[in-house]
């Protein structure tokens, strides 16, 4: 069998096969293998015929297809069927030969499969993949991380298919070794919890708040999406909010069941920002906002006991409305400020040297969190590529600055009212501790010390100098070993 195809995919659900698609449209020919091997005829009678997709029923006859050094691209599940696979080519690869994870993988996992195929000589990449259905076809966002020395041979390909930013940027780089891909498309996921929170949010003060109807709202993030909030998940929420059911006449956003379900990658950013010690307590909330909205039995059952405020808003809407706009946007520089702190920590954890204004480049088209501020952040990166906070940008720290008291007024209307602002409240009051000069955190040290003698740090004394007290005057002079920031 004649080699032809200069890339391989394996898995031939909806991203993979667009994925495929895109490929093939810029010119590329393709190899395609599914372990139901019914699927690759299907497709290629289907969708793929006519086109430069060549099939295989066995992973044999698909490595067989493509040229050296073999390019591999896994689309399939996260997790055991990515190594099951990886074990199930590595007999067939000679050196040099590369393998990518396309899918939405823990990169602890990624780090393991670069390290463990690297000592038999196969290039192994781990690539985020953000836009879903649409940008798999059209122009996704791409970060692939791994081992470096695949990266020539498939900058071309990712380069193609990745979306063009309105500079006909591509909005594909290498972000680095191991798993840096796969966590910044982690950390791009955990913003995207934390955007859709911010909206849903809106939408709730708005709705049950001002008394507006969908049609109402669709009007207001329409007009959102033409201002600095304009993004892709403003405009789909725009879209939405017009859409009627077919079967009741009904708004569809009305029909649809108050639960809220999710992937794993907000819960994993939580994680790494506990694991690194960086505060992300915006995109933590958006997680647990799914979690509560889940149990919705509960909630009813509650409803109907427990009472909370039960008054009407009695402003001027028009005026509320774009003090929820002023929030809202300050609300989201918060949430990318936490997210892009997780990127330094991890940066500097795993001596990634992550490009922090290239990332919010990459992000600017084909994902779902792009949005026409993330050319704000690249420009922020650009005047400090070590800026340690977004609020400390010029630009970012003047539009919080003008927006604080609206901001204010919108969490402490939803507060009076009883609606729940979980991210838009946290934004806030992660804006008031990081800029506070003093935290309450003494008095926690002093109790640490107390019940564990963990020590604590004095004002009149230099940093890293730790002290103890007997607060009880029994418990002599043995401290804990231990002081974790």
């Amino acid at each position: 069998m004649t080699a032809q195809a200069d890339i391989g995919v394996v898995g031939l659900a909806v991203m993979g096969e667009n994925l495929i698609l895109n490929m093939e449209s810029k010119g590329f020919t393709v190899a395609c293998f599914n372990r139901t091997v019914g699927k690759v005829d299907d497709f290629l009678n289907g969708r793929g015929k006519g086109k430069r997709i060549l099939g295989a029923h066995s992973l044999a006859e698909f490595i067989a297809l493509l040229k050296p050094p073999r390019k591999i691209m896994l689309m399939v599940k996260a997790g055991k069927p990515v190594d099951e696979f990886i074990e199930q080519l590595v007999p067939h690869l000679a050196a040099g030969d590369i393998v990518i994870d396309g899918g939405n993988t823990h990169y602890p996992d990624t780090v393991r499969r670069t390290r463990t195929l690297a000592e038999k000589g196969i290039l192994f990449v781990g690539t985020g993949v953000s836009g879903g259905e649409e940008g798999a076809l059209l122009g996704p966002a791409l970060m692939p991380g791994g081992n470096p020395a695949a990266w020539p041979a498939i900058e071309p390909i990712f380069k193609a298919i990745a979306a063009k930013a309105e500079d006909g940027v591509p909005c594909c780089a290498w972000i680095g070794p191991d798993g840096a891909g796969h966590f910044v498309k982690m950390v791009h996921n955990g913003i995207e919890y934390g955007d859709m929170q911010l909206i849903c949010e809106a939408y709730d003060l708005m709705g049950r708040g001002l008394g507006m109807k969908p049609l109402e709202m669709h009007k207001v993030f329409a007009e959102w999406n033409r201002g600095v909030l304009d993004s892709y998940l403003i405009e789909i929420t725009r879209d939405i909010l017009a859409r009627t059911d077919e079967e009741t006449g009904k708004p569809m956003v009305d029909v649809i069941l108050d639960t809220a379900g999710q992937k794993g990658t907000g819960k994993w950013t939580s994680q790494a920002g506990l694991d690194l010690g960086v505060g992300i307590p915006q995109i933590a909330e958006a997680v647990f906002a799914r979690c509560l909205s889940a149990i919705k039995e509960e909630r009813v059952a509650a409803s109907r006991k427990l009472v909370g405020p039960n008054g009407r808003f009695r402003g001027n809407r028009k005026t509320f409305v774009e003090q929820l706009r002023q929030a809202v946007y300050a609300s989201k520089i918060c949430s990318y400020t936490q997210g892009f702190q997780l990127l330094r920590a991890a940066s500097v954890e795993y001596k990634w040297d992550l490009k922090f204004g290239e990332i919010a480049t990459i992000w600017r088209a084909g994902c779902i969190i792009r949005a026409r501020f993330l050319g704000r952040i690249k420009e922020a990166f650009d005047r400090q590529p070590e800026l340690p906070s977004l609020l400390l940008d010029p630009y970012f720290k003047r539009v919080v600055t003008q927006s604080q008291d609206a901001w204010r007024n919108v969490v402490k209307t939803a507060v009076t009212l009883g609606i729940p602002v979980p991210a838009m409240g946290t934004a806030l009051n992660y804006y008031d501790m990081y800029r506070a000069e003093r935290l309450p955190a003494n008095l926690l040290q002093a109790q640490r010390d107390y019940f564990g003698a963990h020590t604590f740090e004095r004002v009149d004394k230099p940093r890293g100098q730790f002290f103890h007290v007997d607060w009880t005057g029994h418990g002599g002079t043995t401290t804990a070993n231990a002081y974790v920031v």
